[in-house]
C-alpha cells in the first residue's frame, strides 16, 4: 500500500493498559485468571478505565456500554503514542473504523436481566444507544472531534483486522489523512459466557494454542487501536512513524459457519502477500490466529504450510495464550503485538504450551520469547462464518 504508515498504537487489556505493560506481560506470561465461577475460566476484566480527559464528552458508564469506554481509552493511548493532537489534523479528514463482534452485549445482558429475571416493567431508555454496535466508533469520533468516515466492522473474530485494512485503504486512496482503527470488545457477561459455553469451545482451565493439551479458548475483553496516517501527512508534521502497512488480504470460505477452512485461510494470506508485493520468504514473524481449539489450530497449520511451504513457515506464535480471546477486538490487540515484536526484535511466546501436537508441527515459540530479526510481520484473524483477514506490516525505514 502506497504511503500508509502506523503512527501510534494503544491497548487496554487484562495484561496491561500501556504498551510497556502489555509487552512485558506478553513476553513474560503469568496466569491471569478470574476466581472460580460457574463458568469456564475467563480473563480478568481490564484495569480501571480512565476517562478523566473527556471533559467535554458525555461518555461515562451510565450513558455508554463498557465496550465504548474501552475503545475510547485505547484510542486515546494510540493518539498519544502518535503525538497527534486535534490541531495537527483536519477533523473531517480523520476516519474512525473499529471492529467489534458483539459491542453492546453487556448492556443487552443487563437490561434483559431487569426485564425477565427481576420482572421490571421497562428497561432503560438508554438501552438502544448503549447496545448498538456503532456506538464504539461514534464515541471515539465524539470524544476527539473527528468528523470523517466513522463506522463499525462486524465480521466476528476478524472484525478488527478487517477494520484496520479498510482504514488503510481509506488512507491510501486519499479519502482521509488519518485513521483511528482497531477493535474493542466487552463480552464478559452472563449471557455471552453461557452461550459460548454451550458451543463447547471454552477451556476449563487455560488456553494452550497449538499444544497437544489444548482444550479451547479463554474469553477476554479489551481493545487494541492503531493510528494510521499518510506518509505525506506524517512528514508535514515532522513525525517519524513506527511502521508501514504493506498489504491486506481478505477471503470468505463460503462453506461452514463454524468449521474452519485451510483453503480460505490460505487465500487471505496469499492475497495479503500479493498486495504487499513480497514473497512468503520475506515474512519474518507471524502472529497466528491460534485460538487453542481442537479445530482451528491444525487447520491453521495446514494453511500456513500451504502458503509458505512445509519446511519454510516463518517463526510464528499465538498471543491468545496470554491475552485470551477478545473476539472482534483480537485482531487489533494482535496487530499491536506484531508491531512491538518488530520494535524489540523479539517473537512473543505461545504461552501454556504443554507438549507438541503432531498435527501442529510448527515452531510456535513455546513458552519462552525468542530474539529474532523481525522487519516484516503478518497478523492473521480467521473468524466464524468463514471470514478471514490477514495484514502485513513492515518496520519503518
Amino acid at each position: 500500500m502506497n504511503g500508509v504508515t502506523v503512527s501510534g498504537a494503544g491497548v487496554l487489556t487484562s495484561i496491561g493498559s500501556t504498551l510497556d505493560e502489555f509487552w512485558t506481560s506478553l513476553t513474560h506470561p503469568l496466569p491471569h485468571f478470574a476466581p472460580p465461577s460457574a463458568y469456564p475460566q475467563v480473563k480478568v476484566p481490564v484495569a480501571e478505565i480512565k476517562t478523566d480527559f473527556l471533559t467535554d464528552s458525555l461518555l461515562r458508564p451510565a450513558l455508554s456500554d463498557r465496550s465504548a469506554l474501552i475503545a475510547v481509552a485505547a484510542a486515546r493511548s494510540a493518539l498519544d503514542d502518535a503525538g497527534l493532537k486535534a490541531e495537527l489534523c483536519d477533523p473531517d479528514r480523520v476516519a474512525v473504523i473499529v471492529g467489534s463482534g458483539a459491542a453492546g452485549v453487556a448492556t443487552i445482558d443487563e437490561q434483559y436481566d431487569l426485564l425477565y429475571r427481576q420482572r421490571r416493567p421497562r428497561v432503560s431508555p438508554l438501552t438502544v444507544p448503549r447496545m448498538m454496535n456503532s456506538a464504539v466508533a461514534s464515541w471515539i469520533a465524539t470524544a476527539f472531534g473527528f468528523q470523517g468516515p466513522a463506522f463499525v466492522v462486524n465480521s466476528a473474530c476478524a472484525s478488527a483486522t478487517h477494520a484496520i485494512g479498510i482504514a488503510a485503504k481509506l488512507v491510501e486512496s486519499g479519502v482521509v489523512d488519518v485513521a483511528v482503527c482497531g477493535g474493542a470488545e466487552a463480552c464478559l457477561a452472563e449471557g455471552p459466557l453461557t452461550a459460548w459455553n454451550a458451543l463447547g469451545v471454552l477451556s476449563k482451565d487455560t488456553c494452550r494454542p497449538f499444544a497437544r493439551g489444548r482444550a479451547g479458548l479463554v474469553l477476554a475483553e479489551g481493545a487494541g487501536m492503531l493510528v494510521l496516517e499518510s506518509a505525506a501527512h506524517a512528514r508535514a508534521r515532522g513525525f517519524v512513524p513506527r511502521a508501514e502497512v504493506l498489504g491486506t488480504g481478505w477471503s470468505a470460505d463460503a462453506g461452514h459457519l463454524t468449521r474452519p477452512s485451510a483453503d480460505g485461510m490460505a487465500m487471505a494470506m496469499r492475497k495479503a502477500l500479493r498486495e504487499s508485493g513480497i514473497g512468503p520468504g520475506d515474512i519474518d514473524y507471524i502472529n497466528a490466529h491460534g485460538t487453542g481449539t481442537r479445530a482451528n489450530d491444525p487447520t491453521e497449520t495446514v494453511a500456513l504450510k500451504t502458503v509458505f511451504g512445509a519446511g519454510d513457515v516463518p517463526l510464528m506464535s499465538s498471543t491468545k495464550g496470554t491475552t485470551g480471546h477478545s473476539l472482534g477486538a483480537s485482531g487489533g490487540i494482535e496487530a499491536v503485538a506484531a508491531l512491538l515484536s518488530m520494535d524489540h526484535g523479539v517473537a512473543p511466546p505461545t504461552a501454556n504450551f504443554d507438549e507438541p501436537d503432531p498435527e501442529c508441527d510448527l515452531d510456535c515459540v513455546p513458552n519462552v520469547p525468542r530474539e529474532h530479526a523481525i522487519r516484516t510481520v503478518m497478523s492473521n484473524s480467521f473468524a466464524f462464518g468463514g471470514l478471514n483477514a490477514s495484514i502485513v506490516f513492515r518496520q519503518a525505514p
